[in-house]
This record gives C-alpha cells, sequence and structure tokens, in this order.
C-alpha cells in the first residue's frame, strides 16, 4: 500500500511504496534547502531537476543530475540544497 508523507511546511512531499526487494519513496522537492535525517542506509537517485549534496561528515557539497545517484549512511543526517523544483527516487535499506 502506498503512504504519502509531507515535510517542510509541504516543500517536500513523497510517496512510500515497497519494491521487489526493499522500501522505497518517490519524492519531490520545491527549490530550497533542507536537512533530512535517515534512519536506514539509503540510495538517492535523481529523476528530474537536479540536488547539491553535502554527505554526512563532508565538507564539500556535490551535484548530482538526472540519472545520477549517492548513498547515504544510515544514522546520519545530510543537506539538500535544491536549486529548481526536482524529484527523486530513494530505496532504503
Amino acid at each position: 500500500m502506498f503512504k504519502c508523507n509531507e515535510y517542510f511546511d509541504g516543500k517536500v512531499k513523497s510517496l512510500a511504496f515497497q519494491t521487489s526487494d526493499k522500501p522505497a519513496t518517490i519524492g519531490v522537492m520545491a527549490a530550497g534547502e533542507y536537512t533530512f535525517s535517515t534512519e536506514a542506509p539509503e540510495t538517492v537517485t535523481v529523476i528530474s531537476g537536479g540536488l547539491i549534496i553535502t554527505l554526512p561528515g563532508g565538507d564539500t557539497a556535490q551535484r548530482f543530475a538526472v540519472d545520477e545517484s549517492f548513498h547515504v549512511p544510515g544514522t546520519s543526517s545530510f543537506g539538500v540544497r535544491v536549486p529548481m523544483d526536482s524529484a527523486c527516487l530513494c530505496l532504503y535499506g
């Protein structure tokens, strides 16, 4: 079944679902800056727009374009700058 989530006063929304082997979300983000926390490790793939990510323990932001992915360890936080409305696929575990 699907679950809808909303964060940051509605500027970030996601639709959670179960793939054949792991939980996932499809998310959309309005332009802005956000900090996300993770419980489980996740792999994020940009599917529209672009993201500028500061990974845990990192001082340098990295740009990710459509079809590019990054990995975030579990139990951590990471910074996200969204220069334009964007969407991503997150796979957990």
